[in-house]
């Protein structure tokens, strides 16, 4: 429910201020006075596109701000605060809750918010999701089957299409896995770290009479044979000599041992290296082959992986991949009889809520086209066409403002007087919908007998809602719960625009102004005590006090 609403330099508003209560509220005033502009700027507040030069003149932007109050689970309540700025020039600004917000955000809270019906586009009957939802309401049908069948069919669907989608495609890709797989069973891989030692041993193989050469000099100095060229002792024989100068002296000997340890270390190195100078010859047939089987790792790296270990990664994946698939055909199987399942379940719940919303349909229409008739648009007629398929979606509403026009969908209906009184007669047959209704244009071309109907009318759909409507009919603004005068004054050389909420003596006034513009006539004011005392008769028990300020 709306509870607040500032405007500030919107025309000729330079700064006004409203409270709202529950029920119905009249908006009142001459022509021209600024009533339209407060519904301009609920519609500004609801993402809508802004009129060429709404900011009044001289001032750098308009501003609208809000306050709704909405009903949340467990019958708490929860407040919305919305605003925008409108410059004079370049982009306008919204706000939800203080906090910066797109425009687009103001337009997905609009359904939840306001109803604005008349020559704006803020109208949840003109989506056909909302068409659909008004028909069911009033057929009694519940379409949560049809939905949940539809998302069984759904999920059955993407399983099967997760399992590798058709059988030649599953083919394909198993022929694939296969070929990839031999390839790395036929490589015999097993060591991650095969290739580093594969890249030492090419290395020495490439260079095999350097290494010889380079092991005899390292023998030469550790351990040389006699008469070989080398004067000097070798490495082995120096550190004995060392250990046995030494030895069975008190307090050498720690020193004597570790040089024996030395000695015993040299003496494996020496062995080592003598075991390569006797035993290392030329092998290119090695070479060849080291060669030969790196380069067979490097093209498995190259299609499977970075290294070595993710290749055998990549092939373990493979593996279980290749499992899945050849298991897929038996869980297809069952997926695609699950499907036809599915199918033949929907189709049955859908045959049958297509057939309650036709049978429906000319229900919702005749009791409309009553409604119509008593709201001054005799011969109107609204036909509810349900799709041949499927659920009978689409759901459309078409109007026939006046006899013998065809009928077209609503959001094509040009007058927005008559779509104003199309959409007040669907909410009176179908609750639902924001907990803010705001009529503009609703009125238009009606009088008489006709007029008290659609006061009536009205208030018949805020017994349950909040219904705000900008009306020129005193029967109309008689029969509401509260009622604010909008007039225009001239202030300091510049037309300004207030707003006042109206006693029971100041709407006998205002009423009497509406019926005869003369509102000291005391023949106006009897016919407008007259109409307040209908008003009362109906059941004034839910009025509620609603407040304005102005700034």
């Amino acid at each position: 429910m709306l509870t607040e609403l500032h405007v500030r330099d919107l025309g000729v508003i330079e700064d006004l201020s409203l409270a709202f209560g529950p029920g119905m509220t009249a908006l009142t005033g001459e022509t021209g006075a600024g009533k339209t502009l407060l519904v301009e700027a609920l519609h500004l507040l609801l993402g809508g596109r802004p009129a060429p030069g709404l900011v009044r003149g001289g001032a750098a932007e308009a501003f609208v701000e809000a306050r709704f109050v909405m009903e949340a689970r467990g019958g708490t309540e929860r407040e919305i605060v919305v605003a925008r700025a409108l410059p004079a020039s370049g982009r306008s600004r919204a706000w939800v809750d203080g906090r910066m917000a797109p425009i687009a955000a103001l337009a997905e809270l609009a359904p939840s918010l306001v109803d604005i019906h008349g020559q704006h586009e803020h109208q949840s009957l003109r989506d056909p999701a909302e068409q659909v939802r008004v028909l069911d309401a009033f057929a009694g049908c519940d379409p949560a089957s049809v939905v949940e069948a539809r998302r069984r069919l759904r999920s059955a669907r993407d399983r099967l299409e997760r399992l590798g989608g058709d059988e030649r495609q599953r083919a394909r890709e198993a022929d694939v896995l296969r070929h990839q797989l031999a390839e790395i069973a036929a490589a015999g891989l097993a060591d991650p770290g095969e290739d580093d030692l594969l890249a030492v041993e090419e290395h020495c193989l490439a260079d095999l009479a350097a290494h010889v050469a380079a092991a005899a000099s390292a023998l030469g100095a550790l351990d040389p044979e006699p008469g070989d060229g080398h004067e000097v002792a070798g490495a082995l024989a120096a550190v004995a000599g060392a250990a046995g100068a030494l030895a069975g002296r008190p307090g050498l000997d720690e020193l004597s041992g570790r040089l024996r340890s030395v000695h015993a270390e040299l003496a494996d190195v020496a062995s080592e290296v003598r075991r390569v100078v006797d035993t290392w010859e030329q092998d290119p047939e090695r070479l060849r082959a080291v060669q030969e089987r790196r380069r067979v790792l490097a093209d498995l790296r190259r299609k499977y992986g970075a290294t070595l270990a993710d290749v055998l990664a990549f092939g373990a994946a493979a593996r279980a991949r290749l499992d899945e698939l050849e298991d897929t055909d038996a869980a297809a199987a069952r997926v695609r009889a699950e499907i036809a399942a599915a199918e033949e379940d929907l189709a049955g719940l859908e045959g049958a809520l297509r057939e309650a919303r036709r049978a429906a349909a000319p229900r919702l229409g005749a009791a409309v086209a009553a409604r119509l008739a008593a709201l001054a648009m005799p011969g109107a007629r609204l036909e509810v066409a349900v799709g041949g398929e499927g659920a009978g979606e689409p759901v459309r509403f078409l109007l026939g403002a006046n006899p013998g026009e065809p009928v077209q969908p609503l959001h094509h209906v040009a007058s927005g007087g008559e779509l104003a009184r199309a959409m007040l007669a669907l909410r009176l047959e179908v609750a639902g919908g924001p907990a803010t209704m705001v009529f503009d244009e609703v009125d238009a071309g009606v009088g008489g007998e006709a007029a008290l109907a659609l006061a009536r009318a009205l208030r018949e759909v805020a017994a349950g809602r909040q219904v705000l409507v900008v009306t020129h009919l005193p029967q109309v603004a008689a029969f509401a719960d509260h009622q604010v005068a909008v007039r225009k004054q001239a202030r300091s050389g510049r037309t300004v625009t207030t707003a006042v909420v109206l006693g029971e003596d100041e709407r006998t006034y205002e009423l009497a102004r509406m019926l005869s513009g003369h509102p000291g006539s005391a023949t106006a004011r009897a016919h407008a005590s007259e109409l307040l005392a209908l008003r009362r008769a109906s059941g004034d028990g839910r009025a509620q006090r609603v407040g304005a300020g102005r700034r």
